[in-house]
């Protein structure tokens, strides 16, 4: 199972000193939080994908290039590349590039996105938003899969001979998850194509995350992809420690009182009761997480937010000490326990490589009998 951290990347003021970062420190600080990541001895680091302010990973192949050079064995992830405004031929492009440069730590995660007003700054229409995921994945899949395409979709200009360079590494390209927090034709398209499907459940009761989900698994194994236990899924958290427990509550609280994305609503003990939410000690957290296997099942890749809401970089990287020393390692050798010999770990681009030749392997020997 892979452990990791993701970034949406949000500029806000710190609620206790009134200080907001440039964006050139924010910028900075995800990519040392992204290097503390590896030092820690975590899996993955991915970033979300925004065109607006107070957000500033307008380009995350940029910053994973970057992150790339620095690291040895973190895997470098998006925790949503827009599939509905970018081009297929850029994504293509642009994750097979950084394929090669980060010698296949890659892969990477399609949504729709957040923000309504992105459609149309980049020429596109809000109500086709399911329809561009679905078209443009499609495109996408076969840049990657076939040498030359000819296409033509309802949503840019056709394709003739087209070859999308540079080539998948190894001819196997990044690995893909979907990500959707509600909409279950993004479930549904992941186990069409026997894709990974990331519920970012950070938001969410778990009956909510169960049924999206079961859902999954039900279509996955409903295309012959497997049985649903063989699923690829992902799960979203949110924490923050402090060894005790009380002491976690008071620092975080007008962190959480004053974020944009819940502040001003429910109470933090609202939150934390109703959703994965976890303020407290590593006690705490592990127990809570251990949990999410009841109702989604054995899963592989468990990603948490930690460096939002303005919390200082100090802390974030205090909070990774934490995450990667003591709650970690005791959540890998847990959630091993009981863990069916079916079930499949999180595919990687060794894997990927591996599963590739053993189906020409097979190819082969079945055209010879």
């Amino acid at each position: 199972m892979q452990f990791g951290i993701f970034t949406v990347g949000d500029v806000t003021p710190d609620p206790t000193t009134g200080r907001t970062p440039s964006e050139r420190e924010r910028i900075k600080a995800m990519v040392a939080i992204a290097l503390k990541a590896e030092e820690v001895g975590l899996d993955v680091f991915a970033t979300g994908e925004h065109h607006n302010p107070p957000f500033v990973p307008s380009s995350p192949t940029t910053m994973l290039g970057y992150v790339a050079a620095q690291t040895e064995k973190l895997i470098l992830s998006t925790s949503t590349t827009l599939i509905t405004t970018n081009d297929p031929v850029k994504i293509a492009e642009d994750f097979a590039m950084l394929q090669h440069l980060a010698d296949g730590r890659v892969d990477l995660m399609m949504g729709r996105g957040n923000t309504g007003p992105v459609y149309p700054w980049f020429g596109q229409d809000i109500r086709e938003g399911i329809n561009l995921a679905v078209e443009n994945y499609a495109l996408l899949r076969r840049l990657w899969r076939e040498d030359v395409v000819d296409w033509e979709g309802k949503f840019r200009t056709p394709l003739q001979g087209f070859t999308s360079t540079p080539r998948p590494m190894d001819d196997v390209p990044p690995f893909v998850w979907h990500g959707s927090i509600r909409s279950p034709e993004i479930a549904e398209q992941a186990a069409y194509y026997g894709d990974g499907f990331f519920h970012n459940n950070i938001f969410w009761p778990a009956d909510h995350t169960k049924r999206m989900v079961d859902f999954y698994r039900k279509r996955f194994a409903h295309y012959g992809h497997g049985t649903p236990e063989q699923a690829i899924v992902g799960l979203g958290g949110q924490v923050f420690m402090r060894k005790n427990s009380q002491d976690a509550v008071r620092e975080f609280r007008p962190y959480f009182d004053n974020a944009p994305v819940y502040g001003h609503g429910p109470s933090l003990e609202d939150f934390t009761d109703q959703t994965p939410l976890t303020v407290g000690s590593p006690q705490q957290v592990i127990e809570k997480t251990l949990g999410f296997r009841e109702y989604a099942g054995d899963y592989q890749r468990q990603l948490f937010l930690m460096d939002h809401a303005g919390l200082p970089l100090k802390t974030v990287l205090e909070q990774l000490d934490m995450l990667g020393e003591e709650v970690v390692p005791v959540l890998r050798k847990e959630f091993a326990k009981g863990r069916p010999a079916d079930v499949p770990e999180a595919p990687t681009h060794a894997s990927l490589v591996a599963a590739a030749a053993a189906e020409k392997a097979s190819d082969k020997k079945e055209v010879g009998a």
